[in-house]
């Protein structure tokens, strides 16, 4: 009964943790070193374990029905019709390199249908199932949503394939009123955009066909319930469904201001209305200054505003060790006054982070991969997961009965939020231990890359099932290799910098002296500035007095 109670609890964090959760970052083909699309995607939520799902190919007899429960607590919700035939889906990323991500604006709560049988996250992984390209996914979310009823609260979904990524925000019509409204616009190939928990579609272009999708109520809807008076043109669907407040502004569209300040020049034109200074909104996409590689949207996803004027690593809140993290919740009081700490793409509280590349001139089994890693992204390894993989990696997976409450020595996640919990309370002495070693890896398999998919594609050539095979084999195998590493260095750190001392090590072994014996160890105590603040705060409490 207690564990009960326990799962019960976890599963309600969970559901009501999500405000300000989650972070896509969006770069097209033209806008990309190798021309592949890509998109990221956090899901922070505390209760939330991470774990790379997977949904096998099938088919089914006609009349089959899929049983609906909802992604975020597990509640059962209702039958659908399933599909005669449905896709391969690993993680975020189908079979025919289909990805969808999301994040959640919440919006006008009077909007929320507790009778749809449709949440966004069966809505992703449904659709993930159905669909070879991102507009035939629009298509079969909406006409779900439509037919089934739509469950949650307001919602932007990234929706791409190798030629195409779409944005698409949609929410609820209110209790037992079935459907929902929504709006969906193409990326421009050589922009690159974002979306981070706030509705970021202003006027669209409702005679741009190829370009622009939505409901044909989007706008009548919103004068009937009284959100919008204007003229047509003039319809923001995010002023309507999802009016700006401070949280918005500060804690969510600031994270989309820090990746367009790092890839453009337009930084300094975006933040007065990230300080709140103009509602001017930043544009939905633009064109960055240089081709972005996976490799930088992967750093980008390990993002904490680091020299900006939202940088949250050198001021009192970052501690001794100048930790870019701040424990939740965002906001706080104190003697009856608000304030906030900053909200930034890299938190504490991800359950998983993917970086998806898909690449056009390549065979799908190929072309898709799916760089997946388990916890913070900032501490996290992103391991390759090729869209054809028909089997997840173990440790990816809720091994020996891991879930958020319960640990195991063979899970992903337990490892890496071992290890990156070490790392926290000493972060600017630790960190660059997990640097190194994540550096490593990475390189390494940003490296193999193209010896591995030049195998398979002669593989492919001749046999399909081979190739598959083989791409499933090195997906599990670099995350067995990644975890085995992190299990290694979460020892390695308790021996270097147990008791709040620091171990000397060379070439990556502890140092011995000359009879074998352990060498001495560094007392590295605290910094300077942090020295400096603590007299500043005591006084001459612990002054040594003079002889």
């Amino acid at each position: 009964m207690k564990r009960r109670i326990i799962l019960c609890a976890a599963v309600l964090m969970a559901a009501v943790a999500n405000t300000f959760a989650c972070t896509n970052l969006i770069v097209g083909k033209n806008a990309s070193a190798d021309g592949s699309t890509i998109v990221s995607y956090s899901a922070d939520s505390y209760g939330l374990f991470g774990e790379l799902y997977h949904y096998p190919a099938a088919t089914y007899p006609k009349g089959t029905m899929l049983k609906v429960y909802e992604w975020d607590t597990g509640k059962y919700l209702g039958e659908i019709e399933q599909a005669r035939q449905t896709y391969n889906v690993v993680g975020n990323m189908n079979e025919y390199q289909v990805t969808i991500g999301e994040t959640t604006f919440g919006g006008r709560p009077e909007l929320a249908d507790s009778t749809g049988i449709i949440d966004y996250g069966s809505l992703i992984y449904i659709g993930l199932q159905r669909s070879r390209t991102a507009r035939e996914a629009i298509k079969i979310m909406t006409d779900l949503v439509q037919q089934y009823g739509y469950y949650s609260e307001g919602e932007s979904f990234t929706i791409a394939d190798p030629n195409e990524i779409w944005i698409m925000e949609m929410i609820g019509k209110g209790p037992s009123i079935r459907g929902a409204v929504w709006v969906a616009v193409r990326v421009p190939d050589d922009c690159i955009s974002a979306h981070a928990n706030q509705s970021r579609i202003h006027q669209f272009d409702m005679n741009d066909k190829e370009n622009c999708m939505y409901s044909p109520d989007v706008i009548s809807f919103a004068r009937e319930k009284g959100y919008f008076n204007g003229v047509n043109k003039d319809f923001s669907f995010s002023l309507a469904y999802a009016p700006l407040d401070f949280g918005a502004r500060r804690f969510c569209e600031a994270r989309v201001w820090s990746y367009f300040n790092k890839f453009t020049d337009n930084g300094k034109d975006y933040l007065p209305y990230i300080e709140g200074k103009t509602n001017t909104p930043m544009p939905l996409f633009v064109k960055p200054k240089q081709k972005l590689s996976v490799q930088d949207v992967k750093d980008m996803m390990r993002d904490h505003y680091e020299g900006t004027p939202l940088d949250i690593s050198n001021d009192f809140g970052a501690g001794p060790y100048k930790t870019p993290y701040r424990l939740s919740p965002l906001n706080f009081k104190v003697d009856g006054q608000e304030y906030f700490n900053e909200r930034p793409i890299s938190t504490q509280q991800s359950g998983f982070v993917f970086v998806a590349q898909m690449r056009a001139n390549k065979p799908d089994p190929i072309g898709g991969v799916l760089w997946f890693g388990v916890d913070d992204a900032n501490m996290a390894v992103f391991t390759p997961v090729y869209c054809c993989a028909t089997k997840a990696p173990v440790c990816y997976t809720r091994v020996d009965g891991a879930d958020y409450i319960t640990f195991s020595w063979n899970s992903a996640f337990w490892i890496f939020n071992w290890v990156s919990n070490m790392v926290y309370p000493r972060y600017d002495l630790m960190i660059g231990d997990v640097r190194e070693a994540q550096k490593e890896m990475e390189t390494t398999f940003n490296n193999a890359q193209e010896g591995i998919e030049e195998m398979a594609a002669k593989l492919l050539a001749k046999d399909k099932n081979a190739a598959v095979d083989f791409l499933t084999n090195y997906t599990n195998m670099t995350a067995q290799s990644t975890f085995d590493t992190w299990k290694q260095l979460g020892t390695f750190l308790i021996v270097k910098y147990n008791d709040g001392v620091v171990k000397r090590v060379k070439d990556g072994k502890f140092e011995r002296n000359s009879i074998g014996q352990p060498a001495g160890v560094m007392r590295p105590g605290y910094p300077k500035e942090f020295l400096q603040e603590y007299v500043k705060q005591t006084g001459d409490r612990y002054k040594v007095p003079q002889e």
